[in-house]
């Protein structure tokens, strides 16, 4: 079949992923987005223009890894890949714990299946399996797919997410330091295994963050403790450390953001995120950019151009 000539438009929201003690479990869907549009061609080839965030440093071919994505998607429901043309308008943060190389993936599993409407049926577990092993976890890629709240974990069958919708008072502020930092370098700081008491802890923690994100705001400073991840992961990212350290001093629930270094402040109030964006202003050095993003409940959304 040929798919020549057929274009979709495709938007896929940043996420945060971890939320302090939900390390590769729970996800945040936040309203940033990276926008294409994706045509189908017969040229066999693929075709990349890249706008704003990633301009002139990501691959403009098929290693691209939207095209990438694209193209195994096409492969894992057994249809061979037209060629492609991309244009990509990018707001999500590259490095930065924002979650853009899962938007990545996400917008290439969309934009296929798009093209492939009317020839392919895809589940919920279908996306999030080939979401999951193009991206090695699913923490991230779960929230990019589906929005809002989720809780991912792997099954015998695969990968698997509970979508939850926030409390309306949830109010999300990221800030965004101009250094990076690699998912993989900041793997490789953990350790093998934790102490059994620091697990029970996360355990607790992660149980509590859920029910504060759902209906007890009120609960979010003790609900963003955490003792599996960030302070092994804190001499990386010395800034976002003494950061957050200066937030949670003040009263507000921050940790970071996925792998870092963007910190995510969970308040309870939209009043509270100009306090603690002022507080960050005149209290550090660093040259943070604060963004007050809602919570995006949608995911990532796909729809054919005619």
């Amino acid at each position: 079949m040929s798919f020549a000539g057929r274009r979709v438009s495709v938007k896929v929201p940043a996420t945060s992923a971890n939320l302090g003690p939900g390390f590769d479990t729970l996800g945040l869907a936040l309203a940033m987005y990276d926008e294409l549009t994706v045509t189908a061609t017969d040229e066999k080839s693929v075709t990349v223009d890249v706008h704003g965030v990633g301009e002139g440093e990501v691959a403009v071919d098929e290693t691209n890894l939207v095209a990438s994505s694209a193209i195994a998607t096409f492969a894992a429901v057994g249809q061979e890949a037209p060629g492609l043309h991309i244009e990509a308008r990018n707001a999500i943060p590259h490095g930065r714990g924002l979650g853009s190389s899962g938007a990545a993936v996400v917008a290439g599993i969309a934009a296929a299946q798009g093209l492939l409407e009317g020839s392919v049926t895809f589940t919920e577990d279908l996306l999030l399996g080939i979401a999951s092993e193009l991206e090695g976890h699913p923490d991230n890629v779960a929230p990019a797919l589906f929005g809002g709240l989720t809780i991912a974990w792997t099954s015998e069958e695969g990968p698997r997410h509970k979508k939850l919708m926030v409390h309306r008072g949830v109010s999300p502020l990221v800030f965004i330091p101009e250094s990076t930092l690699s998912t993989r370098r900041a793997r490789e700081l953990q350790p093998a295994s934790v102490p059994h008491a620091d697990a029970v802890f996360n355990v607790s923690r992660s149980s509590l963050m859920v029910a504060a994100m759902l209906q007890s705001p009120e609960l979010l400073f003790q609900a963003t403790e955490d003792k599996l991840h960030q302070s092994y992961r804190a001499a990386a990212m010395p800034d976002t450390t003494e950061t957050i350290a200066l937030l949670r001093a003040h009263g507000y629930p921050a940790v970071v953001s996925g792998a870092g270094p963007s910190i995510l402040v969970l308040c309870d109030g939209p009043g509270d995120r100009l306090d603690a964006a002022r507080l960050v202003e005149s209290g550090t050095a660093t040259p943070w950019r604060a963004e007050m993003l809602a919570v995006d409940f949608k995911g990532a959304t796909v729809v054919p151009i005619s």
